[in-house]
């Protein structure tokens, strides 16, 4: 029987061989190596640190089995590690993730931790809409960070509300997150929110040709709307108005679809978001400015 490998062993092997296959890292990685570490922690069941494993240990058959599928599985399919562990995070959170939803990844993460300042007295929100909310973790978050907000989670997909309710029962949230149906705002009329929160499909279709196989493992209907990746977002910013209280804010990331969007709205003084870790495309409207240009 030939001998199973270590720990240490498998994480050099793995990232190898993700390099040699090319394969691309944005769904919580940027690099060989702490995609390995992501995978193989998961699929053995132990933190990335691997604090109570001997690294230098040769794994059980089993074991050694389990991870070379998975390594396989990786590099042949271009599936994200998130799907093959069904876990990833946000803001610091685990969330339940598969193919019915995006993987979870956002500079809203950012905005949350800082409590919306200095855009919103975060004492003052009592409501908060998360339009579009693949697995929940933008709203969910809020809702773990905010513990006087109810939370409401949008989407047109039962299968991805199937995930985000996963999530909330997981962080024991049904009290103060619930879950809709809804064609963005469409099901929710006559529904007032402080806070109206959107990382909707925008990738247009020449973007989503030349994305990375990775990418293309993600339901289309989260990444693309329209050749200009903005029908959802057009729609948001047309109606956004009737579901927030006077003094709410609307944000929503449209990511590369940034100069597109100044583009189709020159006259509208989008603000739009800095973060220090990262990101771009984020932009803010108020309940003023959006009865204003959109009405």
């Amino acid at each position: 029987m030939s001998q199973t490998k270590s720990i240490d062993q498998w994480l050099h092997a793995a990232s190898q061989a993700f390099d040699e296959a090319g394969l691309f890292y944005g769904h919580g990685t940027d690099n060989a190596w702490d995609e390995a570490v992501y995978l193989i922690s998961y699929t053995l069941g132990c933190g990335v640190a691997f604090a109570d494993r001997d690294v230098d240990e040769p794994l059980s058959l089993s074991e050694d089995q389990k991870v070379q599928a998975c390594v396989t599985q990786r590099i042949e399919t271009k599936k994200p590690t998130a799907y093959l562990v069904n876990e990833a995070w946000f803001a610091g959170y685990t969330f339940y993730v598969d193919e019915r939803v995006l993987v979870p990844r956002s500079p809203l993460a950012e905005l949350i931790d800082e409590a919306f300042t200095p855009w919103i007295d975060i004492d003052n929100v009592k409501r908060i809409v998360d339009v579009g909310t693949g697995s929940g973790c933008i709203g969910i978050t809020c809702a773990l960070y905010f513990e006087h907000v109810q939370v409401e989670l949008l989407d047109i997909d039962a299968g991805a509300l199937a995930v985000a309710q996963k999530n909330i029962q997981y962080y024991d949230l049904a009290q103060r997150v619930q879950a809709y149906q809804s064609d963005l705002l469409d099901a929710r009329q006559g529904q007032r929110y402080d806070i109206i929160l959107s990382n909707p499909p925008y990738v247009s279709l020449d973007e989503y040709a030349s994305l990375p196989d990775e990418y293309k493992q993600e339901p289309q209907l989260g990444l693309t709307s329209g050749v200009d990746g903005l029908d959802c977002v057009r729609r948001i910013l047309s109606s956004a108005a009737q579901y927030l209280t006077p003094q709410g804010i609307l944000i929503v990331e449209v990511g590369n679809s940034q100069v597109a969007l100044e583009q189709a709205f020159p006259d509208v003084p989008f603000t739009w978001l800095e973060f220090e870790y990262g990101g771009s495309g984020v932009f803010l409207l108020d309940y003023s400015q959006l009865t204003t240009y959109f009405k």
